[in-house]
């Protein structure tokens, strides 16, 4: 078994300029913190970020985007976070405002291989410019295109050293979908365990997924 395990200063080697990024989270919770914090110190330009939001400017992604690291966000809201809000105000970062449930199905259809999605969200809208559409059984649908990124930075509860994966409670939000629609997978794990270590039956992540395991534990830093 290859060794999944690596330290944080590895990710300047694997994490570039240029390159799309999905991170994991929910106003934080649930997002790879260390992680997030050692991008900021390797000050990577030019990426673009596909996330639910930006956080806070002091908590999450939002470190980030204070840090001016990202060209594009592709988010479903961004209004706790001021930064954000300016850096979209003053057109110095472009943005893509993406229905929730839309982004998740985006991204979910990227890693199940499918063309795209289907739906009536945005019809009307903002949304709907530049997109294409199609009716069905006399209903109109926009096809939204499936979201993948380079790189996917995801956190979670408990990972085992082969990278099976188990989120807890509203933790699990983004996580796994997005491991499924990237080239390459992180995993920030608040607990890193033994193979074997958790049940079968609550991995929710299978290790497949998994290229890179990065211990986020307390007794780690």
């Amino acid at each position: 078994m290859r060794e999944k395990v690596i330290e944080l200063d590895n990710l300047k080697d694997i994490v570039k300029d240029n390159m799309t990024i999905m991170v994991s989270g929910f106003m934080g919770c649930g997002s790879p913190h260390k992680i997030i914090d050692k991008l900021v110190e390797l000050g990577l330009k030019d990426l673009t970020l596909i996330c639910n939001d930006t956080a806070r400017i002091d908590y999450g992604v939002g470190k980030m985007v204070v840090n001016k690291q990202f060209k594009k966000i592709q988010a479903t809201h961004i209004g706790l976070n001021a930064e954000s809000i300016r850096q979209l105000n003053d057109k110095e970062t472009e943005f893509e405002l993406i229905p929730q449930g839309t982004m998740a199905e985006r991204i979910r259809s990227a890693g199940a291989g499918l063309g795209g999605v289907l739906t009536s969200t945005g019809l009307g809208t903002l949304v709907a410019e530049g997109k294409e559409s199609i009716i069905i059984d006399n209903k109109e649908f926009l096809i939204e295109k499936p979201i993948k990124a380079d790189i996917a930075i995801i956190g979670a509860s408990k990972v085992d050293k082969k990278g099976n994966t188990y989120y807890s409670g509203s933790g699990r939000n983004f996580g796994p979908i997005m491991a499924t629609a990237a080239d390459i997978v992180i995993v920030e794990a608040d607990e890193l365990v033994e193979v074997g270590e958790i049940n079968p039956e609550h991995v929710m992540t299978p290790h497949i997924f998994i290229d890179y395991i990065v211990d986020g534990g307390k007794n780690n830093g």
